[in-house]
């Protein structure tokens, strides 16, 4: 990414931004340690805006800092995993009902794009575009509600979460399952919100039914 030239106030939220976007996408591995001198380096900029990204992260329990020197992504337990669990299951299928308004022609037609891109990644064994679009799937649908606060609650979710999705899609190649993508696209195009809340239900169990518990050590 090229330096970010732009007002100090801008430079944090953009690093910020950046950083959110690379756990909700699972693009940081569970356990991993980050450096601000390294991220800072990366991204053109100076320690202190990075430093105090990493902070609102930790605030979001997206991170550990442990030092100074030492912040790191926390490995999953099973009471957190649980927790999460239940948080997501309380709260996205009300989302997407909540949205249901909302979603009009132009809607369907960009979320069936997207779950032909989540499949083409699939195939393609392209780990990264299917995180990226797993992710523009569920809030597409969820920011389409022009009540914000629960799309927000739901991201920082995601933020503990995202890191452990590479252990699903590592999975994905050895089961079967039902496209819960598609049921909900069905279900928002009939208005239906039981329909609509029973895929999203059942996507977010799938999913994390793939990970199972068993997979999981202490947390450090």
């Amino acid at each position: 990414m090229a330096a970010v030239v732009a007002p100090d106030g801008l430079v944090r939220s953009s690093i910020y931004e950046v950083l959110r976007q690379r756990f909700v996408t699972g693009r940081m591995a569970p356990g991993s340690t980050l450096s601000t001198r390294s991220v800072a380096l990366e991204l053109g900029t100076s320690q202190m805006p990075v430093r105090e990204a990493l902070g609102r992260l930790a605030a979001e329990g997206a991170v550990e800092i442990r030092s100074k020197r030492r912040i790191v992504v926390p490995r999953m337990t099973v009471q957190r995993f649980e927790d999460l669990l239940r948080c997501r299951e309380l709260l996205e299928p009300e989302a997407a009902v909540a949205a249901l308004d909302y979603i009009d022609a132009a809607c369907l037609a960009r979320l069936e794009l997207i779950d032909e891109a989540i499949g083409i990644a699939l195939a393609n064994n392209d780990v990264d575009r299917y995180m990226q679009e797993n992710y523009n799937f569920h809030f597409t649908i969820y920011r389409s509600s022009p009540c914000s606060t629960m799309s927000q609650l739901i991201e920082t979710l995601w933020l503990q979460f995202g890191p452990y999705m590479r252990v699903v899609y590592d999975s994905m190649h050895t089961v079967l399952l039902v496209d819960q993508h598609q049921l909900a696209v069905s279900a928002l195009r009939a208005k239906d919100a039981e329909k609509l809340r029973g895929a999203i239900r059942a996507d977010i169990r799938d999913g994390m039914g793939l990970i199972g518990v068993n997979s999981f050590g202490t947390g450090s």
